[in-house]
């Protein structure tokens, strides 16, 4: 933090992300000017300045504050204006969205300059719908240097993609492992270290690495070196840490390559890799969410090493098998194609240069020898597409050359235009693209159908002299297809990416980062990866509005409404906070970052003071109230002093007692006096162990929750008021009373899941969770917990209302009330934000085209099954 805080300016972040962009979907409201004549919108500017002089007449010594006001117009002066200028009798609803829309100050009165600012943005978005493309551009090249690297080349990088938030992982080829987030900012750097187990002869190429692999679903990298030995670490928070070491295999991993089944995570998952004798190796992980491998009892700090000769002792949890001598010279490239069972191997042998095996080794396998067609040595590097039949080829020379999947003996097309050899290719399947770049630091972009080159882009590497011979790593080339896809390309010790950015924006869907609703406007707001955020009509389900690069590049990490609920405020993965008009999207307020970190909370309390805290571990505070600044400071009066040990996922307050709950990643909750300013006491906290015994470990706190009515009735404040998600459990807490931990009961239907959304009525009577299968569930707390003692809840309070919402994990759910009757809003990694009544009836999705009617239930889509299948919703 004080090295972020020694910045001259602390505004820089703000100045040098890309710019954010409002766009407004056609509304009742907005149509109201578009129908009006030129000659009507002259009448209703005139309208303001005739308030001016009317008003100057009584006094004409007026203040230049006083005439501003008299320059300007409150909703009922608008509607009175308008039907006076058009004599139409407009419905007083639509005139108040369109009033607050140009109302940027949130101040509730408007000049002639807002009106005329309006009607400027609204042109301007319409010429730039008309000139939109439909095609894929490509921006410009964004160049790091890893100076950790000690001039080493980068052999890979890889893309750690963990909801909302995008990493990226460089490993060198001397074994520095550096983290960066999605500006390609350095979070964290770590050195692989020589180990003890391995042959001392090997001397300075003991971590010499050849390739690594992200295992999605265990959050883990491995990474081979020439030691023959594969590194496991844990990627789970920026803190990577070695957590296994499998070493003795029989010969070097060349290439990696990691499947898992994405519909079922915790099922058999296999890492493959081939190696230098040209054989390939499967190591299958049956259960890998009860561990990769049997874990004995080994000091905390070091990594368990597993000799590969005895990998039979871990028999209940790993598989081994070997395909042998499938090439003759070292495999350089493995892919696993897992709709067809297919391996597919390349190598630089002309008798072998690629080659399609089925894993079970029951079908005839497919070898293409390319020095017998091109006088070629093999292949240096492939990509591979199933469902296009397309296998994209390159050797030493400088040709692409395309392959039918299933015809070996000549290429389809061979693509010419680079000068220098071929060093990567990839396939983009959804452009229709491949991207291939060369040794000269060259990257051109070829027409699949065509097979022309459209694009070629010099990338120009500090490090890069004519006519002198880089070393690349032996995977140059990223292909990061996330909700905001780029290309990532090394050269040596240098990172560049390239963001590939889609400008047909109808047809692609959101990963939703949040949501939340605001009863006073009756809006849904959700925050998405790709840095935007939508405004809902929650009666419709229809976008109101949607505000594009929120934060330049960054995810969107967490969202709140202030006290008025006529202010957004948003926060990023980089710690920037913006606050903006909830009606229009004017950027009211650019808040000061006290770390470069993720922001995990945002609380607004008594003044519109606000409070974030996230991965800094710090507590900050603004002050938004009345503040006409467009940047303001941060106040660390607070002492959290870094209080936690671990990074702060998860934050809520209780205003009636004047309290604020804080949790980490290690299980940690504190509790903070408002008042005073720091912790009062500790509900649970991470215990360091002692010599000889298991240290206590908890599982990292998701969610908080108040129980905001329970803890205003003084005989209910000494029991449960406090709720936490920890994996898949929801524990009860308890203050001020003599035990504080007041019972718990697990929650999804399947081990191993989580509980990521927690929401409760206004009652304090249901509860509504979300989990990672995409169930929700509604349970009656009314009586539950709310013995003040030390005796704890029975098992668990009555289930009401169980259903399947989403195919893939809930994000976060809440619980609203609309006309008296209450609702659950939920969104999910599936790329929807659903909206159910309270026993599981669908309502429907937002953004759906049929658009419901909140009020009558014949409008509402029950058949849940029918909504899980429909295609991808369809952005305005």
């Amino acid at each position: 933090m004080d090295a972020f805080k020694q910045h001259k300016d602390p505004w820089k972040v703000y100045k040098e992300e890309m710019h954010s962009t409002t766009h407004y979907c056609v509304t009742r409201s907005s149509c109201l000017l578009e129908s009006m004549q030129s000659n009507q919108l002259k009448s209703l500017m005139e309208s303001f300045f005739k308030r001016r002089s009317v008003s100057s007449k009584h006094n004409r010594r007026v203040r230049a504050c006083d005439r501003v006001l008299d320059n300007s117009m409150n909703v009922d002066d608008f509607l009175s204006a308008l039907r006076d200028v058009t004599g139409k009798d407009y419905k007083r609803s639509d005139v108040e969205e369109l009033f607050n829309e140009m109302d940027a100050s949130c101040a509730g009165r408007i000049g002639w300059e807002a009106l005329y600012n309006y009607i400027l943005q609204k042109y301007k978005q319409s010429r730039d719908s008309l000139r939109a493309e439909l095609n894929v551009t490509i921006s410009q090249p964004l160049i790091r240097h890893c100076v950790y690297n000690k001039r080493e080349p980068i052999v890979r990088i890889l893309a750690v993609d963990q909801t909302p938030n995008t990493r990226y992982i460089s490993i060198s080829k001397g074994g520095t492992i550096t983290a960066w987030n999605g500006r390609l900012d350095i979070i964290k750097h770590l050195r692989m270290c020589a180990d003890s187990s391995e042959n001392k002869e090997l001397g300075r190429f003991q971590c010499c690495t050849t390739d690594g692999v992200y295992m999605a679903n265990v959050h883990k990298i491995a990474v081979a070196t020439m030691s023959r030995g594969i590194h496991f670490f844990d990627v789970t928070t920026t803190n990577c840490f070695e957590q296994f070491h499998l070493f003795g295999l029989s010969h070097v991993a060349t290439a990696l390559c990691y499947w898992y089944d994405k519909e079922a995570p915790g099922e058999k998952c296999m890492l493959m890799w081939g190696d230098e004798k040209g054989s390939v190796n499967l190591l299958w992980f049956l259960q890998p969410f009860k561990g990769l491998f049997m874990n004995p009892f080994t000091n905390k700090t070091a990594p368990a090493h597993i000799f590969m000769p005895d990998i039979s002792a871990h028999s209940a949890l790993i598989s081994y098998q070997q395909i042998p001598q499938i090439h003759s010279e070292p495999i350089n490239r493995i892919l696993y194609e897992h709709h067809g069972e297919l391996i597919v191997t390349s190598s630089e042998s002309p008798d072998s240069s690629v080659v399609i095996i089925d894993i079970n080794q029951k079908r005839e396998n497919y070898i293409w020898r390319i020095e017998e067609l091109l006088f070629l040595q093999g292949v240096t590097c492939f990509d591979f597409s199933s469902s296009l039949n397309l296998l994209v080829t390159a050797g030493v020379d400088a040709a692409v050359s395309l392959w039918n999947r299933y015809v070996t003996s000549q290429p389809t097309a061979v693509l010419r235009s680079h000068q220098t050899t071929v060093v990567d290719v990839v396939i983009h399947q959804a452009m229709s693209k491949i991207f291939s770049f060369s040794r000269d630091s060259v990257l051109n972009i070829w027409d699949i159908s065509s097979h022309q080159c459209v694009k070629t882009i010099e990338l120009k590497f500090p490090n890069f002299q004519a006519g002198l011979v880089l070393e690349h790593g032996s995977f140059p080339l990223l292909l990061s297809l996330t909700e905001d896809p780029a290309l990532l390309v090394t050269c040596r010790e240098y990172l560049a990416m390239l963001r590939l950015h889609k400008t047909e924006p109808n047809k692609s869907s959101k990963l939703y980062s949040g949501v939340l609703y605001s009863p006073r406007l009756e809006q849904v707001i959700t925050a998405c990866a790709d840095s935007s955020l939508a405004v809902w009509d929650v009666k419709t389900g229809g976008k109101k509005m949607e505000i594009r690069n929120a934060h330049g590049v960054e995810n969107i990490s967490c969202i709140a409404l202030d006290r008025s609920q006529r202010r957004l405020i948003s926060a990023a993965t980089n710690g920037t906070i913006k606050v903006w008009n909830a009606l229009n999207g004017h950027n009211l307020h650019k808040l000061e970052a006290v770390s470069n970190t993720e922001v995990t909370g945002i609380i607004c309390h008594h003044d519109n003071q606000l409070i974030a805290t996230g991965w800094s571990r710090l507590i900050a505070q603004y002050s938004i109230a009345f503040s006409n600044d467009t940047y303001i400071k941060a106040d660390l009066s607070w002492k959290s002093g870094r209080q936690h040990s671990e990074d702060i996922i998860a934050v809520d307050h209780c205003p009636s007692l004047g309290l604020l709950a804080t949790g980490s990643y290690d299980g940690e909750i504190i509790i903070w006096s408002m008042d005073l300013q720091k912790p009062i006491t500790r509900l649970q906290r991470s215990q360091q162990c002692k010599m000889g015994s298991q240290p206590r470990v908890y599982p990292p706190v998701r969610k908080l929750l108040f129980l905001q009515r329970r803890a205003q009735q003084s005989g209910l404040r000494n029991s449960a008021v406090l709720l936490s998600s920890q994996a898949g459990s929801v524990c009860w807490w308890s203050i001020y009373g003599p035990k504080h931990k007041h019972g718990q009961f697990f929650v999804p239907d399947e081990s191993n899941k989580s509980v990521t959304g927690l929401s409760s009525d206004q009652e304090n009577s249901l509860l509504v969770t979300g989990d990672t299968t995409g169930s929700i569930k509604v349970w009656d707390i009314s009586h539950y917990a709310l013995s003040s003692g030390d005796e704890s809840a029975e098992e668990f309070p009555p289930l009401l209302h169980s259903w399947k919402g989403h195919k893939e994990a809930i994000v976060n759910s809440e619980i609203l009330v609309y006309d008296s009757r209450l609702f659950v809003l939920s969104v999910s990694v599936d790329c929807k934000a659903c909206l159910w009544t309270i026993d599981g009836s669908c309502v429907g999705f937002f953004g759906q085209e049929e658009q419901w009617d909140l009020s009558n239930p014949d409008t509402y889509q029950i058949n849940r099954e029918n909504l899980l299948n429909q295609s991808k919703m369809e952005r305005w």
